[in-house]
């Protein structure tokens, strides 16, 4: 598998203090099936997601649905971000039970909105 199509451990966000960071300091944008915080980064830095499922959205099986529907798309689109940037994803219930097809639009559409990816992409 190419480099560019994985997503290794150092490719997520994890710790606390960098969740704070990015919600204090970063810049916001919510959709309806989705927050996304996001912070630039430096241009030679790799792009990094956390994620954030809360009890509301149902049991532990729907959540991790929605944490692996939402990786994977990130997986498959890093390489079109246009720069670097850490990124936090708050799953909204509209999103619950929607097709990978569904979830990926959607992230992208975020994405595109939050001006980190070409237009086109």
């Amino acid at each position: 598998m190419p480099a560019q199509f994985t997503l290794p451990s150092s490719a997520r966000v994890r710790h606390r203090r960098d969740f704070a960071r990015l919600k204090q300091q970063g810049h916001r944008l919510a959709r309806a099936g989705l927050v996304l915080n996001w912070m630039e980064l430096p241009p030679q830095s790799d792009p990094r997601l956390g994620l954030i499922t809360t009890r509301k959205l149902g049991p532990a099986v729907v959540r991790n649905r929605c944490r692996r529907l939402l990786r994977e798309s990130f997986r498959l689109n890093q390489h079109c971000l246009q720069r670097p940037a850490d990124m936090i994803v708050v799953v909204r219930t509209n999103l619950v039970g929607k097709t990978f097809a569904a979830v990926q639009t959607e992230f992208l559409a975020a994405l595109r909105d939050a001006g980190l990816i070409k237009l086109n992409a």
